[in-house]
């Protein structure tokens, strides 16, 4: 039962997630283009700090897989959950993104992500880098029980951070559930490309993962 709770959690934060940023994402970019891409930065670092003052204590507020590979590799969670997690959290986001296009009327622009200039490589290394800074960030930051309190906040001005930067690039990903939603409904370029933006940033949740570890001191890590 317990384990169900944290799956509910996940599946209602990742459609949190989609619902909400890659919405503002959407709107934002038509009514004032000038200032969506911080808007849109903000919407998504807003929506992790609500969502982790209200579910963490349940789930952990992952919704994004690359944070859930993370913890699975440094031992932090089981293969039973992360696979419960993974169903979740993609679930979470194609309700997100089916709820966004059904207000939207429109299925055009959900917030999806594309290639920089068309280019795979540079797009796969640009998620690679911010998953990892944001994926490290979160694994510093909640490292130490003391941390609790300024957690989410912290978390959600990292994913900000990362957005500021990754949006003219990608769109930012960070997350392949985020991706695979809005790429799923959209179909097109979106589609056929989302699978940078599903790997790169498990990648980068991997690499945050073990270059952690390595760098942590013992005390930290036990």
């Amino acid at each position: 039962m317990d384990s169900l709770k944290k799956y509910i959690s996940e599946f209602i934060g990742t459609l949190v997630l989609v619902l909400f940023a890659c919405g503002v994402a959407a709107v934002s970019g038509c009514i004032f283009p000038e200032a969506g891409y911080i808007a849109t930065a903000l919407a998504f670092g807003l929506v992790i700090v609500a969502m982790a003052y209200s579910i963490g204590n349940i789930s952990g507020c992952h919704i994004n897989p690359a944070v859930s590979i993370a913890m699975l590799v440094s031992g932090k969670m089981k293969g039973s959950d992360f696979i419960g997690y993974i169903i979740a959290q993609f679930a979470g986001a194609v309700a997100g993104a089916a709820i966004l296009m059904y207000l939207l009327g429109s299925n055009a622009a959900l917030g999806q992500n594309g290639l920089y200039n068309g280019d795979i490589l540079k797009s796969l290394i640009v998620e690679v880098i911010l998953t990892f800074v944001f994926v490290i960030a979160i694994l510093g930051v909640t490292s130490k029980t003391e941390n609790s309190q300024v957690a989410g906040l912290v978390i959600g001005l990292s994913l900000t951070l990362v957005h500021l930067i990754g949006i003219p690039f990608t769109g930012t990903s960070v997350n392949p559930a985020r991706s695979f939603g809005p790429a799923l409904l959209t179909g097109g370029d979106a589609l056929s490309n989302v699978w940078v933006f599903i790997v790169a940033p498990l990648i980068g949740g991997v690499l945050a993962a073990v270059v952690y570890r390595a760098l942590a001191t013992k005390d930290i890590k036990d």
